[in-house]
């Protein structure tokens, strides 16, 4: 009860003082991140009290702050945040590249990549089916020809199947999860990225081909797949140069892995490469090339001070959510969610064979795989310079879906590790108060 008071004073502070800082930009948005920092806390805590993943309350804080609610967060302070929320999908994605063993590549590795194809694509086919089924409810299939139709599902269905190594990698911190199906969840979802961004810039070269009379992306298709080959040995690259740096810095390792992400960013975005793809690679080489026991080091202090991470992406995350939106297309987005979860239960139960997983553990690998986040839209907004006209439409449809699924997904991945007995394992540190200075939060070595 204590904590629910305290949500409700500070969203009621907010409504009050908010209108003060609107003259100037800056006082506005250091306000909201302020406010969301501890509103999405307190939310965190309180769910937490419900046996529920914390993440749950970040999102349901944001989304309750964010415009199409309360208010309480203005559509300018938003978008003057959204750099916030960049640099956080960039440690997150260091982070999770970080905790990929080379052992275990090498030795399930082509396990792993046939699991990933195999649910992804019985996943694509029934949301595919689907989406047809449903088209005169979807704006952007039903005034189409059949022609458009296909195409226009086929570049909806391989966005909606996307999954989430932020919300995987957050309840794996929350919980300290170890185990097999800790590890083949956070690496399928970490595969998945790759093989979907791919296949889309595939498909996207071929829709433009059979329906000329648009305009390419940016660059064209090419711009598109140097996006994702070159992210590799930048990434490689980047990675190589913070494990030796590993050989001098001793201290303040998370600061040093911030300033990583923020220089990996940076390089991302002035060569065209896929930041997501280049920070994972970066994190793995970084720790599996470092000498000694620099990489584990450097792990280890990221892991400890990630909380105050998760909460302000999934509250950005949150506040992005146009729930309006998203009910009013409830009767399309129930059918897909639950024609969705149950495709990846069905493409784990057959895809997983390889691996040497029980029941238990193949359920808590699919259940992983539900949750979405925003990476999706990216590739929207690729789709929506080449046909601006479905874009928005698209665009709310995902959004509805990913919010859905920000929610379900973290509930049934807790519950499934708790059945696989996966829980406090210890596979990463626990987390901190997100009020705990990063330096505090990551130590130093000797």
């Amino acid at each position: 009860m204590r904590r629910l008071i305290v949500l409700a004073l500070l969203f009621g502070a907010m409504g009050l003082i908010e209108p003060l800082g609107r003259a100037g930009g800056a006082a506005d948005a250091l306000l909201t991140f302020g406010f969301l920092i501890l509103a999405a806390y307190a939310a965190g805590e309180l769910v937490a009290r419900m046996r529920q993943p914390k993440i749950i309350g970040y999102l349901i804080a944001g989304v309750l702050a964010g415009p199409t609610v309360l208010g309480s967060v203005t559509v300018q302070a938003a978008e003057t945040l959204a750099p916030v929320s960049g640099l956080a999908i960039a440690l997150i994605a260091f982070l999770a590249g970080a905790e990929l063993d080379i052992e275990e590549i090498r030795s399930r590795g082509s396990a792993l990549l046939r699991l990933t194809v195999v649910e992804l694509g019985i996943a694509t086919v029934a949301i595919f089916a689907t989406a047809m089924a449903l088209r005169q409810w979807i704006p952007f299939l039903a005034d189409a020809d059949l022609q458009r139709a296909i195409l226009f599902a086929l570049l909806f269905s391989l966005i909606a199947v996307m999954h989430s190594p932020a919300i995987v990698m957050a309840i794996l911190t929350e919980t300290r999860a170890s185990g097999p199906a800790a590890r083949a969840t956070l690496a399928v979802v970490l595969l998945s990225e790759v093989v979907v961004v791919l296949l889309f810039s595939l498909l996207l070269g071929l829709v433009q081909r059979l329906l000329p009379g648009t305009d390419a992306p940016s660059g064209g298709v090419g711009i598109i797949i140097w996006e994702i080959a070159g992210s590799v040995p930048i990434g490689a690259a980047l990675g190589a140069g913070v494990a030796l740096a590993l050989r001098v810095v001793r201290e303040d390792r998370f600061v040093f892995a911030l300033l990583a992400a923020m220089l990996g960013q940076e390089v991302a975005s002035l060569l065209h490469v896929e930041v997501l793809i280049t920070l994972l690679v970066a994190g793995f080489v970084a720790v599996n090339a470092a000498r000694d026991d620099g990489g584990a080091q450097l792990r280890h202090a990221m892991e400890r001070a990630a909380a105050p991470v998760f909460v302000v992406f999934f509250a950005l995350a949150g506040v992005a959510i146009d729930v309006p939106a998203a009910i009013s297309l409830s009767l399309v987005v129930v059918p897909i969610v639950l024609v969705r979860t149950g495709a990846l239960a069905v493409g784990v139960r057959f895809g997983a064979r390889g691996l040497g997983l029980t029941d238990p553990q193949r359920t808590a690998l699919w259940q992983g795989l539900v949750a979405q986040a925003g990476v999706a839209i990216g590739l929207v907004a690729i789709v929506a310079e080449a046909y601006p006209e479905v874009a928005g439409s698209m665009r709310a449809l995902l959004l509805a879906i990913i919010a859905v699924n920000g929610i379900l997904g973290p509930i049934l991945f807790r519950r499934g590790l708790v059945s696989a007995g996966a829980l406090g394992g210890g596979m990463v540190a626990p987390a901190v108060d997100p009020s705990t200075p990063p330096e505090a939060a990551s130590g130093s070595s000797a």
